[in-house]
């Protein structure tokens, strides 16, 4: 059954499973692991995440990954503007042809970027319609093997992008929101508190995806500080030690820190040099390296 105009009156406008299906049939599309595709086929999720983002008709939302537009058209649903960067030239092309036969209010809130989102300009995204001098909300069912890194960059480049709701992997969501001296704690948990509070916000079932994937799934909710850490520059000496320390996690920061930092001067910075890294808050990384600055 191809998904045309009859078919889609039966029901409302999101995609459901038959038309995921129906829709990768038609585009000769199957889901790769190298882009980490899990196409999300229940529409009862797609509303739980627009819910749990609060996404409202005044908000701007940036989308990464939106694949065949299963979150895509929740969003588009609650009139907010989207921004969706997708990296597939394939399902880029589909895309709007979706959102016009499934929302077609709201097809002026659309705007795609073919891209990947690990070089994404702030520029690219401004002149693909979204306003970078107000905020906007991240709301992405993430592709999974890159997760981590897509997140942090766009917290880099975008110092408007204040709130987050973000598909992972369970243990994904487990190592952005672990807090000092826990076991999952490590490099994508401090460097996260750098821009903000991430929380774990519940946990979505293999079901709800095709294909279904061999992890569990989770939400992460994060918003970022009134103020910024970085005042003077910092930040790049301080993800310098946050890798250094947590390269070798059994390592004592005497150990894992002899490159950038003495013993002495840790000890100076009023910290026992014998602590290991995931002892330590994004705080303390950042005094570390106000140490290393003003001994030069």
């Amino acid at each position: 059954m191809t998904m045309d105009q009859k078919s889609l009156s039966e029901t409302d406008h999101l995609l459901t499973a038959t038309r995921i299906r129906s829709l990768a049939n038609q585009l000769n599309i199957h889901p790769t692991k190298k882009l980490g595709q899990n196409f999300m086929i229940d529409p009862g999720t797609v509303r739980r995440i627009v819910s749990l983002a609060a996404v409202n008709d005044c908000d701007q939302i940036l989308e990464v990954g939106p694949g065949l537009g299963s979150l895509t058209l929740g969003l588009l649903e609650t009139g907010a503007s989207v921004t969706a960067i997708e990296i597939d030239p394939s399902l880029a092309q589909q895309l709007p042809r979706t959102v016009q036969l499934l929302q077609p209010n709201h097809r002026s809130n659309f705007h795609l970027v073919l891209a990947d989102a690990l070089r994404i300009t702030p520029d690219n995204l401004q002149q693909s319609g979204l306003d970078l001098s107000r905020p906007f909300k991240l709301v992405a069912n993430l592709p999974y093997n890159v997760a981590v890194p897509i997140f942090l960059t766009l917290l880099q480049k975008c110092p408007t992008l204040q709130f987050a709701t973000v598909l992972v992997q369970d243990e994904v969501a487990d190592r952005l929101s672990a807090q000092p001296g826990s076991k999952m704690y490590g490099v994508p948990s401090v460097k996260l508190a750098w821009y903000g509070k991430a929380d774990k916000a519940g946990k979505v079932g293999r079901s709800v995806f095709w294909p279904s994937p061999n992890v569990d799934s989770a939400l992460v909710s994060f918003q970022r500080y009134d103020a910024p850490l970085d005042t003077d520059g910092c930040r790049d000496l301080t993800f310098q030690l946050i890798d250094e320390a947590f390269s070798q996690r059994r390592k004592t920061l005497r150990a894992s820190l002899k490159k950038s930092i003495s013993a002495d001067q840790i000890e100076s910075a009023g910290y026992d040099s014998s602590l290991r890294g995931e002892k330590l808050t994004v705080n303390d990384f950042m005094n570390l390296a106000h140490e290393i600055i003003n001994s030069k």
